[in-house]
């Protein structure tokens, strides 16, 4: 019986042209680990910035322990099932979308690349993957969104500002540039507790990077009686002292007026006001999209979440950067699809679950797929391929790990990722002993 030669999709191709040219791609190999000591090799002179990003909270417990919540899942492949052509094609929110990857919101990333989040952003529009914006970026809504393209898939993380003015503005400007639903991120309303950047006093919103959507907002640059900066570019590489000896030791006025509208804009944005769940009626009533809750760890709060009308959540711990000690992201997912009562809003549509923290790999997106989670984030990975090689690093790092997907998925004998979404007891196995 002769059979029928797969249909060609862009992920096997990206796989067969390495073959096929004799070349590895752009960041010299694809083994995450190795690509890691090369983003640390790329920013050895800058080595603040890399732990800035790159770093946890505390010991660093919270980060291995997202690694072990799932290294612990072992995927249990089936054999002889049609998985010739297979579909990543994945709907949230009744948008369609070419996979269930999405990029992570991280913030400030012109401390890691010149073109800091246009070289991201532009990546995901190119790879087809949806981009989610940080209020901490180190450029403006409006050129992030230039640079996704106007047929990028991008949505808008919000960290909460004090003042509702604020808000309003932030959510206007994110509306009128095509972000179609909002992040709200809950676990930073204070930064977290993290050695190494305390140690070297590293607070790159200190001296004026990462606030560049606050400089580019016409109602907090209104406060100072100044016009909404637009196109501002942070400098790279980022460098400190040299800003604070212009602002102190030259009289620079432009440093110093900087290091001002950091220090205010942190207090926007990180002000340690702790937000309620009755807050998000503010949110809801000047939102017109899908609001998704970023942090949930605990089953009570999913639940919660579904009362107050939320139309997501992100099951995150933020990668391990805010506290120590606590539970892996996926121990958490899995407790939480165990739920009743999320299972039943998800399965009606009115609850989408999304996955973020420990993801480095296809592998990876199948367990926390078949956990339960209908969509996952990439971050720290994109954000090395950043620091090695700008936008095509990032694109590296997408295809790859949506070509292991893909691959692995067809391996693992499922030719439609839909069917592996809430199927732990069929596709994975928990492991009770040590390797």
């Amino acid at each position: 019986m002769t059979a029928q030669p797969p249909l060609p999709d862009k992920w096997t191709k990206f796989l067969m042209d390495i073959y096929i040219q004799a070349q590895p791609p752009i960041l010299g190999t694809v083994n995450i680990k190795e690509i890691e000591g090369k983003a640390r090799e790329a920013m050895k002179d800058y080595i603040s910035a890399y732990m800035y990003t790159f770093g946890s909270a505390g010991t660093w417990s919270t980060d291995a322990a997202n690694k072990s919540a799932i290294d612990g899942w072992k995927i249990v492949p089936r054999m002889l099932v049609g998985a010739t052509n297979r579909r990543l094609q994945t709907t949230i929110f009744g948008v369609e979308y070419p996979s269930p990857l999405f990029v992570a919101p991280v913030g400030v990333q012109g401390i890691l690349h010149a073109d800091g989040e246009l070289a991201s952003a532009r990546a995901a529009g190119n790879v087809g993957v949806p981009y989610i914006m940080s209020t901490a970026s180190s450029r403006s809504i409006e050129d992030v969104a230039k640079a996704n393209g106007s047929n990028g898939h991008r949505w808008y993380q919000l960290y909460w500002p004090r003042t509702s003015e604020i808000t309003l503005s932030l959510l206007k400007r994110a509306k009128a540039n095509g972000f179609t639903a909002l992040v709200i991120t809950l676990d930073t309303m204070v930064l977290g507790w993290r050695p190494h950047d305390i140690e070297t006093a590293y607070l790159p919103f200190a001296y004026g990077v990462g606030i560049q959507v606050g400089t580019s907002d016409p109602v907090f640059m209104k406060r100072f009686d100044l016009e909404p900066r637009r196109g501002e570019s942070t400098s790279f590489p980022f460098e400190p002292e040299k800003i604070k000896e212009a602002a102190i030791g030259k009289g620079d006025e432009r440093a110093a007026r900087d290091m001002l509208l950091g220090k205010e804009w942190l207090g926007e944005v990180n002000s340690g006001v702790f937000r309620t769940w009755q807050d998000l009626k503010f949110i809801r009533d000047n939102w017109d999209g899908p609001i998704v809750l970023k942090g949930i760890q605990r089953v009570s709060d999913a639940e919660k979440a579904i009362a107050h009308g939320i139309d997501g959540i992100i099951v995150s711990n933020h990668g391990g950067r805010q506290v120590d000690g606590a539970i892996g992201s996926m121990d958490a997912l899995e407790k939480i699809m165990r739920a009743r009562k999320v299972r039943a809003a998800q399965s009606t549509g009115k609850l989408t679950v999304l996955f973020d923290s420990g993801v480095r790999t296809g592998s990876d997106v199948i367990k926390a797929l078949a956990v339960g989670a209908q969509a996952v984030l990439i971050g720290r990975p994109f954000m090395y391929g950043l620091a090695i090689a700008g936008q095509e690093g990032v694109e590296q790092i997408l295809m790859q790990t949506i070509s292991d997907l893909h691959i692995t998925m067809g391996l693992c004998g499922y030719s439609d990722v839909n069917e592996i979404i809430g199927k732990k007891d069929e596709i994975l196995m928990k492991l009770d002993y040590k390797l």
